[in-house]
């Protein structure tokens, strides 16, 4: 199958391709990128006016699949995916019940191989059923295709626990992807701390309660040497923190998602909780923190967090701590 791709602007940061460019494809291989490729092929695409760009890779989204399919599946999120041009994706484990053994990475990769239409790589709990009680068994979820482990949705609060489970990260040569949240801390707040939150008489939830988890799993980083992921950042102060990670050389990234670096809590309008999420959007300092990390590549990636959630619960007041998931 030949497919000739016509009149597109073709960018691909790996070789510092940018520009108007015709790219040809030959048994899913590309064979040829120039200007005015006039080889006849079986399709042919106009892609006047469009990017033509190598497929992207999501590092944090929520299939839902099992426990959650009146949500999402991972055959109707792998085509979500692919409808915003993502040809990878890696799903978090707060399923239910939670990807948290072999076995369960087992079950997901074998239903992305027959329903998914981009490549699933699934990260796997850290403890076992996201309780914060057990360390998961690392090992057994790589051998079955883990890429990463990942408490997300809540944090590791027992921190004798997240060092070992940190150590055992390591050893299975796999990253920790950080969902930095202290819960005590965080309490009944349903959205940033701030004017807003005062204004519309809501607990708020402040910075604090995402600098003081990303200061302690950089810690831990560093003591154990595991590859730490930071997870929707959201605060100028996570972003500080990466900076002085990296800086001090240790194996530490982040990443930013689109709502928290476009929104700010001041554009809330009131009790309507299509603005409520985890962490919450923040202030306009935050926003601009967040947009410079990215451009003086402080921070990595900009992933999405895709989660899908009910319109009814979506309509639920604001002030209730927890939508489900």
């Amino acid at each position: 199958m030949s497919i000739l791709i016509k009149n597109g602007y073709l960018l691909d940061p790996a070789t510092g391709t940018e520009g108007l460019s015709d790219l040809l494809i030959e048994n899913g291989i590309i064979k040829e990128i120039k200007t005015n490729i006039n080889t006849i092929a079986e399709q042919v695409i106009d892609a006047k006016g469009y990017y033509v760009m190598p497929g992207f890779i999501d590092l944090h989204v929520h299939l839902r699949e099992p426990g959650y399919e009146y949500k999402e599946t991972v055959a109707t999120g792998s085509m979500a995916a692919a409808r915003g041009g993502y040809t990878t994706i890696c799903p978090m484990p707060n399923t239910k019940p939670a990807i948290d053994s072999k076995q369960m990475v087992e079950k997901l990769v074998k239903k992305a191989e027959e329903v998914a239409v981009v490549h699933v790589l699934p990260i796997g709990a850290v403890t076992k059923g996201q309780a914060g009680i057990e360390i998961s068994d690392m090992k057994g979820m790589v051998s079955a295709g883990a890429v990463a482990v990942s408490e997300d949705g809540k944090s590791v609060m027992n921190t004798a626990l997240y060092q070992s489970a940190m150590i055992e990260a390591k050893k299975a040569g796999i990253p920790v992807f950080a969902h930095c949240e202290d819960k005590d801390l965080a309490g009944i707040g349903v959205l940033n701390e701030s004017k807003k939150s005062r204004e519309l008489g809501m607990p708020g939830i402040s910075n604090a309660v995402e600098d003081i988890i990303a200061a302690r799993d950089i810690l831990l980083a560093k003591e154990t040497g595991v590859r730490l992921h930071l997870c929707h950042c959201s605060t100028k102060d996570s972003v500080m923190f990466i900076k002085m990670a990296k800086e001090s050389g240790l194996p530490v990234t982040g990443e930013v998602c689109p709502h928290h670096f476009s929104m700010a809590d001041d554009e809330i309008t009131g009790d309507d909780a299509n603005y409520k999420m985890n962490p919450p959007l923040r202030s306009r300092e935050d926003i601009k923190a967040l947009k410079e990390g990215l451009k003086n590549n402080i921070m990595d990636v900009i992933a999405t967090d895709h989660a899908p959630i009910v319109q009814k619960k979506k309509q639920n007041p604001y002030w209730m701590r927890h939508l489900e998931l």
